[in-house]
Protein backbone atom coordinates (compact mmCIF):
# COMPACT_ATOMS: atom_id res chain seq x y z
CA UNK A 1 0.00 0.00 0.00
CA UNK A 2 1.46 3.33 -1.00
CA UNK A 3 1.67 6.27 1.37
CA UNK A 4 -1.29 8.24 -0.11
CA UNK A 5 -3.49 5.11 0.01
CA UNK A 6 -2.40 4.42 3.58
CA UNK A 7 -3.19 8.00 4.63
CA UNK A 8 -6.57 7.82 2.90
CA UNK A 9 -7.37 4.54 4.71
CA UNK A 10 -6.40 6.10 8.04
CA UNK A 11 -8.53 9.17 7.32
CA UNK A 12 -11.49 6.93 6.47
CA UNK A 13 -11.06 4.96 9.70
CA UNK A 14 -10.72 8.19 11.68
CA UNK A 15 -13.92 9.59 10.18
CA UNK A 16 -15.75 6.36 11.03
CA UNK A 17 -14.42 6.44 14.59
CA UNK A 18 -15.41 10.08 15.03
CA UNK A 19 -18.96 9.31 13.84
CA UNK A 20 -19.11 6.33 16.20
CA UNK A 21 -17.93 8.44 19.14
CA UNK A 22 -20.56 11.08 18.33
CA UNK A 23 -23.31 8.43 18.19
CA UNK A 24 -22.18 6.88 21.47
CA UNK A 25 -22.00 10.28 23.11
CA UNK A 26 -25.57 11.06 22.01
CA UNK A 27 -26.79 7.68 23.28
CA UNK A 28 -25.07 8.28 26.62
CA UNK A 29 -26.58 11.76 26.88
CA UNK A 30 -30.06 10.38 26.15
CA UNK A 31 -29.64 7.62 28.72
CA UNK A 32 -28.46 10.09 31.36
CA UNK A 33 -31.53 12.23 30.71
CA UNK A 34 -33.79 9.19 31.10
CA UNK A 35 -31.95 8.18 34.27
CA UNK A 36 -32.41 11.66 35.73
CA UNK A 37 -36.15 11.53 35.00
CA UNK A 38 -36.49 8.07 36.56
CA UNK A 39 -34.58 9.13 39.67
CA UNK A 40 -36.93 12.11 40.05
CA UNK A 41 -39.94 9.83 39.67
CA UNK A 42 -38.57 7.36 42.23
CA UNK A 43 -37.97 10.18 44.74
CA UNK A 44 -41.49 11.49 44.13
CA UNK A 45 -43.08 8.06 44.58
CA UNK A 46 -40.97 7.32 47.64
CA UNK A 47 -42.12 10.56 49.27
CA UNK A 48 -45.75 9.77 48.38
CA UNK A 49 -45.47 6.30 49.89
CA UNK A 50 -43.87 7.65 53.06
CA UNK A 51 -46.76 10.09 53.43
CA UNK A 52 -49.25 7.25 53.33
CA UNK A 53 -50.04 5.81 56.75
CA UNK A 54 -51.21 2.31 56.09
CA UNK A 55 -52.85 0.62 59.03
CA UNK A 56 -54.94 -2.54 59.39
CA UNK A 57 -56.78 -0.95 62.31
CA UNK A 58 -59.79 1.15 61.37
CA UNK A 59 -60.05 4.62 62.80
CA UNK A 60 -62.64 5.33 65.49
CA UNK A 61 -64.83 7.12 62.93
CA UNK A 62 -64.85 4.03 60.73
CA UNK A 63 -65.61 1.58 63.54
CA UNK A 64 -69.18 0.36 63.76
CA UNK A 65 -70.61 0.29 67.25
CA UNK A 66 -70.85 -3.08 68.97
CA UNK A 67 -74.19 -4.89 68.54
CA UNK A 68 -75.35 -4.26 72.12
CA UNK A 69 -75.66 -0.47 71.59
Amino acid sequence: MSTPEYIEALETKLAFLEATVDELNQALTDQQSQLDKMQFQIRFLTEKMQQQQVSNIASMAEETPPPHY
